[in-house]
């Protein structure tokens, strides 16, 4: 009888030789989030020794600064957009779901991880799909809580995505403290988002525009 269509194809299991390139790769890509979260110019020896291996190791897997730099990139596109998948997904009232969704993005770093490094390497049509998938999930979890009435009226969606950077500039030598007041000031920052407003913003709003202009080198 023949194999089940359906049915996802068994995990081969690596060998040793791969294993270790699979570790090595993870050790990389999590020495460069931190590296170059904190400072996007720094050196790939810098990430090579974070990462505990040598500079030829890391140049076997990404031939230069700008390759590392968009699966940074990439990475944080996807947990944005998997984030943002699940707020969608939610069953429970509007802005619960969303105040939710915005924790999780918080808490996880992918949103700001992407957006800290635009403008820092040239990315390519893969990244580009990915970006404009992100913006979709993102402008559906908008107009769904503003469609409920819940968000201030004049915020956008583009302010916000900026409000959650700088949310995550919070920082202090405690790791664990850190994301307790991340999330401190994130349930600060939705106080002010939640309609009704308190009063009128000064200046206009930031659009779209304004993100992706920071994507150009």
């Amino acid at each position: 009888m023949p194999d089940d269509p359906t049915k996802p194809a068994p995990e081969v299991p690596l060998d040793g030789r791969r294993r270790e390139a699979a570790r090595n790769d993870r050790r990389i890509l999590d020495a460069a989030r931190a590296v170059l979260l904190e400072d996007p110019g720094a050196p790939v020896a810098a990430v090579a020794k974070r990462a505990g291996v040598g500079i030829s190791a890391l140049y076997r897997r990404y031939p230069g600064k700008d390759a590392l730099l968009r699966a940074l990139a990439r990475d944080g596109l996807e947990r944005f957009a998997a984030a943002l998948e699940d707020g969608l997904a939610d069953e429970r009232d509007p802005w619960t779901a969303y105040t939710a969704t915005l924790a999780a993005v918080v808490e996880g770093g992918s949103q700001a991880l992407a957006q800290r490094l635009a403008g820092t390497f040239e990315p390519d049509d893969d990244l580009d799909r990915l970006a404009a998938r992100a913006d979709r999930l993102w402008v559906a979890l908008d107009a769904r809580v503003r469609e409920a009435g819940a968000l201030r009226e004049d915020v956008t969606a583009a302010d916000v995505v900026l409000l959650l950077e700088v949310v995550m500039l919070v920082d202090v030598p405690d790791a664990a403290r850190v994301e307790e007041l991340r999330q401190r000031y994130l349930a600060l920052l939705l106080h002010g988002l939640k309609a009704p407003a308190a009063g009128p913003l000064p200046g206009a709003p930031a659009d779209g525009a304004d993100l992706a202009a920071r994507w150009r080198r």
